[in-house]
């Protein structure tokens, strides 16, 4: 049977694709830029000639007139052809060269390049059902991780999701007992022991490498109330938290309903459970958006591999949707569940005895 083509669908697929091509050519360019100031010296200093930004920079020109055509060309930043010079709006600095925004997004491409160098391991994974433990990526991996979600956290944590929970900012400023679980570098954890310096914060992460950098985290601030120390989500010590949070990590854990088990176990009987996840629709359907994109790609390269090179391999992904972790948390004996709060890239949940 002959195949009609609808060469109008054909070529908007292929016009799709050359958008997506130069979209992931460009971001390994974008760590470029950021780790050589680029962005940060032709947002503070622009409009600049190619020649003005490579001596600003210390870079050599050839490259920056390329790089930089190859950024004006994804609209990344702006030419102005009558005086040759290349500058950048308040918006795009917002997004590439401003590390105070909560709209910085330069992170997600070091995690991306992390999700290319471990290619390899993820399509023998496909292959055999095994999993791909975090510590055994790609070390972009990690600090990407860190620089994407600080702008949203610097942005809300404390101005916002930590307002939204009964009682807990009152808690907080009386002194109170806090377990950041999955801290990875412990960002989170060192906004909110900078916040409330009457409460004691520890940090707990199975990840070695990421607690040493959580430490230094720390010792930079300044901090005498923040520590930090490895273990996992099923095992970390204490039983009198006032406040448990999980900053998007539970659907990464092969076993949720044992950690959910153990932060019930882990809480005052007045205590909370605060569960930040990516933001999902509880249907597939719902999330087939930009946003639903982003985290479907980063969920099977990172986030799947990961749960399912633990124990249980339930394998959530980090598009489960607030019913199925409403599941995981009445499972462990919270009776209350709630979304606390919201934004276009997280909710915030919270969960009580």
């Amino acid at each position: 049977m002959a195949v009609v083509m609808n060469e109008a669908k054909l070529h908007e697929i292929v016009g799709k694709m050359v958008g997506d091509l130069g979209a992931a050519a460009n971001g390994a360019l974008v760590i470029t830029g950021d780790r050589l100031g680029l962005y940060q010296a032709l947002s503070e200093n622009g409009p600049l000639t190619v020649e003005e930004l490579a001596q600003q920079t210390g870079t050599n020109e050839r490259y920056v007139r390329e790089w930089l055509s190859a950024q004006a060309a994804s609209r990344y930043v702006e030419y102005d052809p009558s005086v040759e010079r290349f500058y950048m709006t308040p918006e795009q600095s917002m997004i590439f060269a401003n590390e105070d925004s909560p709209f910085l997004m330069t992170g997600g491409f070091y995690s991306l390049a992390a999700v290319y160098k471990d290619e390899p391991k993820l399509t023998n994974a496909f292959r055999t059902g095994e999993g791909i433990a975090w510590g055994d990526h790609d070390g972009c991996l990690f600090c990407g991780t860190a620089k994407f979600f600080r702008p949203g956290y610097q942005a809300h944590l404390v101005s916002e999701w930590l307002p939204a929970l009964e009682g807990v900012t009152e808690k907080l400023e009386a002194g109170a007992r806090v377990a950041d679980v999955g801290c990875g570098h412990g960002l989170s954890t060192v906004m909110m022991a900078e916040a409330y310096p009457q409460s004691t914060f520890i940090g707990f992460d199975y990840h070695e490498d990421s607690i040493r950098c959580a430490r230094g985290h720390a010792r930079k601030a300044g901090l005498s109330n923040v520590r930090f120390l490895v273990a996992s989500a099923k095992d970390y010590p204490g039983n009198d938290y006032d406040l448990v949070t999980f900053f998007d990590c539970l659907h990464d854990m092969g076993d949720p309903a044992g950690a959910a088990a153990h932060v019930r176990k882990s809480l005052k009987p007045d205590g909370t459970w605060m569960l930040v996840e990516p933001y999902a629709n509880d249907r597939l359907e719902d999330n087939l958006n930009p946003v639903g994109r982003v985290y479907y790609a980063f969920s099977t390269a990172v986030c799947t591999p990961s749960s399912m090179s633990q124990e249980v391999k339930a394998a959530l992904g980090a598009q489960a949707g607030e019913a199925r972790l409403r599941e995981v948390a009445e499972s462990a004996g919270f009776r209350t569940f709630r979304r606390a709060t919201e934004t276009p890239f997280n909710f915030v949940l919270e969960a009580r005895p």
